[in-house]
Formats: structure tokens, sequence, C-alpha cells
């Protein structure tokens, strides 16, 4: 859903074979209506135990990986710490991340390549104080990203990356929410589609944003 789904619909109408993954599936029916011969899917939860087993399945029935993105995320307002919420997060966006990239990374590096494209966000700039786990696990995708980057450059390996970290997107993850300069989805993903074919390493979407996150980098820590 939200950019992941906006993403998938640009990639199938530019003519790519595409693989999907996500947890329901009549959204995944849906995209595959628009070209069922370039268009197959699978259901996964990133956190599911059997995950990577269910990507390389799907990878697999495609006939090989070009391009990985990553969309799968989870983020929530926990200004009173509670555990459950804290732990899921981690979960998906730590853990699972962390599980399906490597995945991608060691296919690639046995494969002849590919390009890894994960959506982060600017959350990883600084720690956010309502949302603790959340800020923290995107700063952790952001490292990861660029440590593997550094990885496969040293290996000479003919894998790329691109780190997209946009800011608030009017998707369901803020619906409801007071949040100031929300995106379109579908805005957010053309500028996501033309990075990942402009090889782009680390890309903040929009201008505003890129401005916003210099002056947050300038903040003292405890504020």
């Amino acid at each position: 859903s939200g950019i992941g789904r906006e993403v998938a619909c640009r990639l199938v109408l530019d003519g790519w074979q595409v693989g999907l993954m996500a947890r329901r599936e009549q959204p995944l029916v849906s995209l595959r209506e628009m070209a069922d011969d370039r268009v197959d899917y699978a259901l996964c939860d990133v956190t599911m135990p059997d995950a990577p087993d269910r990507l390389l399945t799907l990878i697999d029935r495609l006939g090989g990986v070009d391009l990985y993105f990553h969309a799968a995320g989870i983020g929530s307002q926990n200004l009173d710490l509670e555990s459950q919420i804290e732990m899921n997060t981690v979960n998906t966006n730590a853990v699972g991340f962390c599980r399906l990239v490597n995945v991608a990374f060691q296919y690639m590096k046995t494969h002849g390549g590919g390009h890894i494209a994960v959506i982060s966000s600017i959350a990883g700039v600084k720690g956010l104080a309502p949302a603790p786990s959340y800020s923290a696990t995107k700063a952790f995708q952001n490292t990861y990203i660029q440590a593997l980057e550094q990885l496969a450059y040293s290996q000479r390996l003919p894998i790329r990356f691109t780190d997209i970290r946009p800011g608030f997107v009017d998707t369901a993850l803020i619906a409801g929410s007071g949040f100031p300069m929300k995106m379109k989805p579908e805005v957010v993903a053309r500028h996501i589609v033309r990075s990942i074919y402009r090889r782009r390493h680390a890309v903040v979407i929009d201008w505003r944003y890129r401005l916003w996150v210099f002056f947050w980098r300038l903040v003292p820590n405890c504020l």
C-alpha cells in the first residue's frame, strides 16, 4: 500500500516484470490485473520466520532480480514507551528489514549484481522523542545500507544502492495526523523511480525536506 503500491504501478507502466510481496492479498490482486503476464506476487510479512524463503521462491519464479525495492515499515508515536509497540517496530523496521535486504544482497552477489533500493526516512537523522523506536530503526536502515554499499565496493560487486528518505507522506501510516508538508504518494513515487534510474545513493524527497534536514542537524540533541 502507500508508497510501495505507487512505485509498483510506475514500474509496471514502465514495462518491468514485477514481483510483489505484502501481507494482504487484495492489493496484490489489483496490481496484478494491471499486467497479468508481467506481475507475480506472494503473501508475506517481513517478520515471518520464513520470509526470506518466500522472497527467494518469488525471485526464482521471476527468473532473477535486477531491482530489489524494500518499502515495508511501521511507526507509532509512543510517549509512554509501551514495550509491545517498540518491539513491533524493531522487528519490522530493523530485524525484518535486515533479513530481507540481506537475502537480496546475497542473491545479487552470486547472480551477477543488481540494485537494492529502500524506503527509510528523514526520521533517521535525529532521535524523535514521540517515536523512539521509529527514529532509531530508520537510523539503522540508513547506516546498514551505507555499510552494504561499502562492502559491495570493497568486494568489487556490481551491486548499487539507493536509500530513499521521504518526509511526511499522506498514507495510512500517518492517517488522521496533523503533520505539516504532507506529500502525495504518487508524487513521491515519481521522485523515487527517477532517483533509482539515476542510480542516486541517498535521496531526501522534496527540496523543503532537504532544507528541513539541513537545519534539523543543527538543533542540539537535548531538544
